[in-house]
């Protein structure tokens, strides 16, 4: 990454994270309010993520840098209790509350604070479970880059492209070359699979990251995402 577009992506990082949480605070006794009268218990969850890899980092040998990301729950309390597992659609353990937030992407304003301490940034690829990121750099070839050298962040190109699980939008451009990007076998097994959106994601998240590369181009990237996030938000895409 140029040095001028680290520099300048990170005091945008900073301003931008202090400014969101000024403005949103308000919102917080309220959705602390929601939570709790939908569904009795913490107001925060907090789950540790993998962050920016360095350049040699090899996700097979478990050379995650980690974090713990805060979100608003958006789940049942005893939601992992038969152990941790990926959300899905219509997954029965998200709240009547969490599935506005999750809609809404309101349940991601705490993860201001990930960014004012530099784990996370605005914009980049959504950070995932370290678990599942050393499954899917085996299955997916070149998966351990979306996050080389680059933070994790709250809204990105994807984020603004797909919908709250990584699905592609029916409408959108990129819907068109369904057939040849998910379940190219047709194994009826597959269909719908994890792996499947999390490879449609990676091309968003590759295509992010090279954008990095120019400073102009970058600083058009970034700005376009910030946006179209609110649109995002507005239009409560996803699940």
């Amino acid at each position: 990454m140029d040095w001028k577009v680290s520099v300048v992506k990170r005091a945008m990082d900073v301003v931008g994270a202090a400014a969101g949480l000024a403005i949103t605070a308000p919102f917080y006794p309220v959705i602390a309010a929601a939570i709790w009268a939908d569904n009795p218990g913490p107001i925060f969850y907090s789950q540790v993520r993998v962050g920016r890899t360095h350049a040699t980092a090899d996700p097979l040998k478990g050379d995650l840098p980690t974090f713990k990301m805060w979100k608003f729950r958006s789940m049942r309390i005893d939601a992992e209790r038969g152990g941790a597992r990926l959300a899905s659609a219509n997954d029965d353990r998200v709240t009547r509350v969490g599935k506005f937030l999750r809609k809404t992407r309101l349940d991601e304003l705490p993860q201001f604070w990930c960014v004012l301490t530099g784990d996370m940034s605005i914009v980049g690829p959504r950070p995932e479970r370290p678990e599942l990121v050393r499954t899917l750099a085996a299955a997916i070839p070149m998966f351990e880059e979306r996050t080389r050298m680059v933070r994790p962040g709250i809204t990105g190109l994807a984020q603004v492209s797909l919908d709250y699980l990584g699905r592609m939008p029916a409408d959108s451009e990129l819907a068109r070359l369904k057939d040849t990007l998910l379940n190219p076998l047709k194994l009826e097994e597959l269909e719908g699979s994890l792996a499947d959106d999390m490879r449609t994601k990676l091309l968003f998240d590759l295509a992010y990251a090279a954008r990095l590369e120019d400073f102009w181009t970058f600083l058009r990237t970034d700005l376009e995402i910030i946006v179209r996030t609110p649109a995002v938000m507005l239009g409560a895409r996803g699940r």
